[in-house]
């Protein structure tokens, strides 16, 4: 259930990917001004979790998860109503600061699993947010073809509604590991990443692979309607099935963190995603090379997110929360990042600018290694 409530929550944020053009065309917007849509959910997003993911060490995470719910559900219908740019981007910001919950079950999941187990489990849960990521291309692909982009708005928010039922039902209320106030909570995060300096290390370079990551997706339905494709939403929401076959890989992935290492699962992940980026330049034209580059480029990616994310949770279990804020923080600015750069070399370069975009962030990723060595 877990698993399934962070795919519906974490679908909010890439919903508009493929209806970008949809939405540009309906509020008469450039395609530089419809990117910050992405942008600012993401923004978004990464305050949340800073401000938000602490508070499963300092409050009951059952009526947190509740009142973000809440707040997202009114946001997600604004995005539905919305007429203006401003409007829609002060409500996608809203939305990516509500959406955070698959952050507070992960380190749940971690914090009560036996040893032997937490990477597995925490590997259950990042499968379905990743599915949902994925997912709610294909999604609001075809339903932003069918019925409009506003109506797939509407019905995240019922998605939303119901996992706020389950969760008022059946997430259990357990005691916080943390004793104090928020400000010192807010400090103690600081000094956990000064105590813990590959908690950055992980965390940033995890940060430039997935703006890398994001950045193919933040282009790709301003590819696909160009030649030899000339297709709208439905397509590049089909294209995310593709992906969803990479996002499978996450719960097998963490069986071989513990045989092989961190570094070796992270150094993986970094070679699939620059191979990704190059079939993806050599053979933009095809179908096939597209779909090959999006199975590479996601495996790559899952690879990267779930050893870098356990390796810093397992820094300090007992702040498991906290420490994850440190990561995820820093992880959705790179994503920020990455697609604001692959958005604007687009409307520069065209596709060529999205694939230096892509190279450029894990030329990043590994400038990070060599400083952090």
């Amino acid at each position: 259930m877990l698993a399934i409530m962070a795919g519906i929550s974490v679908a909010n944020l890439y919903y508009c990917q493929p209806l970008l053009n949809m939405i540009r065309e309906d509020l008469s917007l450039s395609e530089f001004q419809v990117n910050l849509v992405p942008v600012f959910t993401q923004v978004g997003y990464a305050l949340g979790l800073l401000l938000i993911i602490p508070m499963g060490d300092l409050y009951n995470r059952r009526k947190t998860i509740l009142l973000s719910f809440a707040a997202c559900i009114l946001s997600l219908l604004a995005i539905s109503n919305s007429s203006s740019i401003l409007t829609l981007l002060a409500a996608s910001f809203v939305t990516g600061f509500c959406s955070v919950t698959p952050q507070v079950f992960m380190p749940f999941a971690s914090l009560y699993s036996r040893p032997g187990e937490k990477e597995r489990k925490v590997g259950i849960i990042l499968t379905g947010l990743l599915i949902g990521i994925l997912g709610s291309r294909v999604i609001s692909g075809y339903v932003g073809h069918l019925f409009g982009w506003r109506s797939m708005y509407i019905i995240a928010s019922a998605l939303i509604g119901l996992s706020a039922i389950d969760i008022f039902l059946w997430f259990p209320n357990v005691e916080a590991t943390y004793k104090g106030r928020f400000i010192s909570l807010m400090t103690s995060i600081r000094r956990l990443a000064i105590e813990h300096p590959k908690s950055l290390l992980y965390s940033i370079r995890a940060a430039f692979c997935f703006g890398s990551f994001l950045g193919l997706w933040g282009c790709l339905a301003f590819r696909m309607k160009e030649a030899p494709y000339f297709v709208g939403s439905d397509v590049v929401g089909m294209l995310g099935i593709c992906g969803m076959a990479g996002a499978l890989t996450a719960s097998n992935v963490g069986k071989f963190i513990p045989r092989f290492g961190t570094e070796k699962i992270n150094h993986l992940g970094l070679i699939l995603q620059t191979i990704a980026w190059v079939i993806l330049a050599l053979f933009h034209n095809s179908y096939i090379g597209l779909i090959v580059g999006i199975l590479i480029i996601d495996i790559g990616m899952q690879c990267i997110q779930l050893s870098n994310q356990s390796g810093t949770m397992k820094l300090c279990p007992e702040a498991s929360s906290r420490m994850n804020t440190i990561y995820m923080v820093t992880y959705f600015i790179g994503g920020s990042f990455g697609t604001f750069l692959a958005g604007t070399l687009w409307s520069l370069y065209g596709w060529y600018g999205t694939i230096a975009a892509g190279l450029l962030m894990i030329g990043g990723a590994l400038a990070t290694m060599k400083i952090f060595k």
